[in-house]
This record gives structure tokens, C-alpha cells and sequence, in this order.
């Protein structure tokens, strides 16, 4: 029967861990502005309670990883198309309403510092996921021997977005895959501040699990938040052993005002 590995934990923290509990330490030990770099924030966060809240619903609340300061640059980087190697309007693909652009390479340094930061702490999750699946697929430990893994099979084309909603848009459950390589973790950052901003958009989730109905998770960012999720699909602890639930994601409606967020995808697109 195969297990859900994880990370080693002391023994006090061996207690399983309610959701809003795992939100709660799965943060910054500042909690009220970022401080340092992106790698010295994100080495701060409880990476256990991370792991235990993706084991456990797909998904992980990294709280005040951007400050306001942060995410209101990266919202007005947002009309320079100099920065972007396409854009998007979902109605037209009928993905939604809104649009999005991807970023091109070189990749403005926030952006690369996030990605390069948050990978080798998702590594590790996503080995013992494909292990406990059955997949024999494993990542390196840097983000840069991933991306060579990915460019060397035409996947050269960079997959950080943002994306932009005004009122009534709002983003169909999807998933990010864009070619063989997928790494099955990635990473979405709030940089508007609800009931200020905007109202309604909430980040959405579906797992739909063998023979059950589909269950939906609405994560509460707030600006500056990340949430963490999977891309695809995780593994689940059954009575029979591990089984793959499959995972999707988007945006409710807005009801009023704009949107901006960051999608952080460390695989790169064909």
C-alpha cells in the first residue's frame, strides 16, 4: 500500500492540523509587512504546516508574502507591453472574461527572485507526491536544472502571467499543464485588496475525486497573499491505498471594481 510521505516534523508538532490552523502558520514571521528579500521571507514560512495543508486540501495560504508597496509595482508594470511575450482576452477562447499577459524573458527580477525562492520548497513536496502516485517523474532541487529539463524538449517559452478582471469577468476552472514537463505545484499572489478594490473574485478550486462528487475550496487572499496549489492532480490516502484526485482553478465573478493578480507556473510552455 503506498503512503502519502512527509517532510520529518518534531514531535510537538506531530498533531494533525485544522485548516485554519495550518493558515495561520504558514506564514510570514512578519505579520504585518514583509522583510528581506523574497528568499529570506520565504525561508521564514512553516514549511510543514505548507506540506500538511497541500497534503490535505490541495492547497497552502502563504500569508504577507508581497507588502503593498510590491504588488502595487507589479500591477503597474501591467500596460508595458514591452515586458510581455503575449496577452490574452479569455472571452475569446472562451476561458472567462478579463485578460491576461505572459511575462518574457529576462523576467522582471520580482518575479524570477518568487520563482526561483518558492521552487526548491515545492520540490521536495512534489517528489514525495509522484512517488506516493506511482509516476516516476523526479525534479532537481534548482529551478534552473528544471527549466533546462524543459527547454531541452521545446518548452522555452516563459509561463509567469498577470492577469487582470474588471467588473462581471471572472476565470472557468482550468488547469496550466502547456506541455510534457509539468511541475505539479505552482503559485497564484493577490496584489488587490478585496472589499477596497474590488468585490467578489475569489480564487476557486474543484477536486473531483474517482466516483464522488466534486469538491470546491474558496481561498480568502488578501492583497499580498499567495496561495499555493496543485496543478493537476495529488495523492490521496484511501482504505486501498493511494488513489489521484484531479484538481482545477479559477475566479468567481466580480461584482464590482478590478483585479490583478501574479501566477507563478515553474514549468515552461511549448
Amino acid at each position: 500500500m503506498n503512503t502519502i510521505a512527509r517532510a520529518p516534523r518534531s514531535r510537538e508538532m506531530a498533531l494533525p492540523l485544522e485548516f485554519e490552523r495550518t493558515e495561520a502558520t504558514a506564514t510570514s514571521a512578519a505579520t504585518t509587512s514583509p522583510q528581506g528579500s523574497i528568499e529570506q521571507r520565504i525561508d521564514t514560512l512553516d514549511w510543514f504546516a505548507v506540506e500538511e495543508a497541500l497534503n490535505g486540501y490541495g492547497c497552502a495560504m502563504l500569508r504577507n508574502l508581497l507588502s503593498a508597496q510590491e504588488c502595487d509595482a507589479l500591477t503597474a508594470l501591467y500596460p508595458r507591453d514591452d515586458l510581455y511575450r503575449s496577452r490574452v482576452v479569455m472571452a475569446r477562447h472562451g476561458f472567462g472574461r478579463g485578460e491576461y499577459k505572459y511575462f518574457a524573458y529576462p523576467l522582471p527580477a520580482l518575479i524570477a527572485d518568487l520563482r526561483g525562492a518558492l521552487y526548491p520548497k515545492l520540490a521536495p513536496v512534489a517528489n514525495r507526491w509522484n512517488e506516493a502516485m506511482g509516476i516516476g517523474v523526479r525534479y532537481p532541487a534548482a529551478h534552473t536544472e528544471f527549466i533546462e529539463r524543459c527547454h531541452a524538449v521545446g518548452q522555452t517559452r516563459p509561463t509567469p502571467l498577470i492577469l487582470q478582471y474588471a467588473t462581471d469577468d471572472y476565470n472557468c476552472l482550468h488547469q496550466d499543464l502547456y506541455g510534457e514537463h509539468v511541475f505539479p505545484l505552482q503559485a497564484a499572489i493577490l496584489l488587490s485588496e478585496p472589499d477596497v478594490d474590488f468585490t467578489g473574485g475569489e480564487f476557486v478550486m474543484t477536486e473531483q475525486r474517482p466516483r464522488m462528487q466534486s469538491r470546491a475550496e474558496v481561498v480568502p487572499l488578501r492583497k499580498g497573499d499567495a496561495v499555493v496549489f496543485a496543478v493537476h492532480h495529488r495523492p490521496v490516502q484511501g482504505t486501498r491505498g493511494t488513489y489521484r484526485v484531479n484538481l482545477r482553478h479559477g475566479v468567481s465573478r466580480l461584482r464590482s471594481g478590478h483585479r490583478h493578480t501574479v501566477g507563478v507556473i515553474f514549468h515552461d510552455a511549448s
